[in-house]
């Protein structure tokens, strides 16, 4: 896998949504603020393994359905959880498209 990939408008994505997308490696879930900011994580919570997609968006963070913890977009870094880091993709708009850089992909192991 190389480079940038189109996966969909940004307008598929209501604001403070989610939209996720099947990869041969797993899940990712991306996200779009109020402000109209895109990221990417992947879609299983470190800890408990629920859908981050599902999740309340708020400001710069998602909230995980399943138990509460709260997600940084920018660094996938669990709000008083050290160890629970969501492993973050590139993601950018470009023409009112959503890219997904796939070769930050390639070292992910299979879902």
């Amino acid at each position: 896998m190389t480079g940038w990939t189109d996966i969909g408008a940004l307008a598929d994505i209501p604001q403070r949504g989610a939209r996720v997308v099947k990869t041969s490696r797993g899940c990712i879930a991306v996200f779009r603020t109020g402000a109209d900011e895109v990221y990417a994580l992947d879609d299983a919570c470190p800890h408990k393994g629920g859908p981050l997609s599902e999740g309340i968006v708020h400001g710069a963070s998602v909230t995980c359905p399943l138990h509460n913890r709260v997600f940084d977009f920018a660094t996938g870094a669990a709000q008083g959880a050290d160890t629970e880091v969501a492993t973050t993709y590139p993601v950018k708009v470009e023409g009112g498209r959503l890219l997904l850089d796939l070769a930050a992909l390639a070292d992910r192991s299979a879902a």
